[in-house]
């Protein structure tokens, strides 16, 4: 309702203030869009199924806007996951990497004997902030919700899987999920 009428305000008047509206709604929407999703993801995963690793990935970078961003897979395994909350962590690492490492970061998903990784060449994070950033409201992005990390290790945990963030080999970011059961 408050889109439609801001729609029918900026029809009528031209004024800066409509900007600051746009952007107040956009924060409500991605808030409410975090909750939600946190909401739904804390459940444990009973029904898994194998997915490709190299599709997840790819299938969830075209969902979430990458800019001039790059993903490069390096993976053939598969994993025993629900894929909606797969999808879900793909999503949300890839959002985290944009906004932190800018439009033209790159991210790779590739293996590692117990699990997988999703790594980006963007600032890396602190090692005194690791553990942090999985805590409800950390957040260090302007506008950012400070829940995105705290899904994608929900959604870990549901799966039976650890989460930890290290340090990328281009001095980025390194998140490592283990503990993963790989198909074929």
């Amino acid at each position: 309702m408050a889109d439609g009428r801001l729609e029918l305000l900026r029809d009528e008047c031209e004024s800066d203030h409509t900007d600051d509206l746009v952007q107040a709604l956009d924060r409500m929407d991605a808030l409410i869009e975090d909750l939600l999703t946190l909401a739904r993801e804390g459940e444990r995963v009973d029904e898994a199924e194998q997915i490709g690793l190299t599709i997840a990935a790819t299938n969830s970078w075209q969902t979430v806007k990458t800019e001039q961003a790059t993903l490069e897979t390096d993976t053939s395994s598969a994993v025993e996951a629900d894929q909606s909350r797969l999808r879900q962590l793909f999503e949300n690492l890839y959002r985290n990497a944009v906004e932190h490492g800018g439009d033209d970061v790159t991210v790779s998903v590739g293996e590692i004997d117990d699990g997988f990784y999703i790594a980006d060449t963007g600032p890396g994070i602190p090692e005194s902030d690791r553990e942090e950033v999985f805590e409800t409201g950390y957040s260090t992005a302007e506008g950012g919700t400070g829940f995105g990390l705290q899904i994608v290790e929900q959604v870990a945990k549901a799966h039976g899987w650890e989460i930890t963030v290290t340090e990328s080999e281009q001095g980025g970011a390194r998140f490592e999920i283990t503990g993963v059961k790989k198909g074929e």
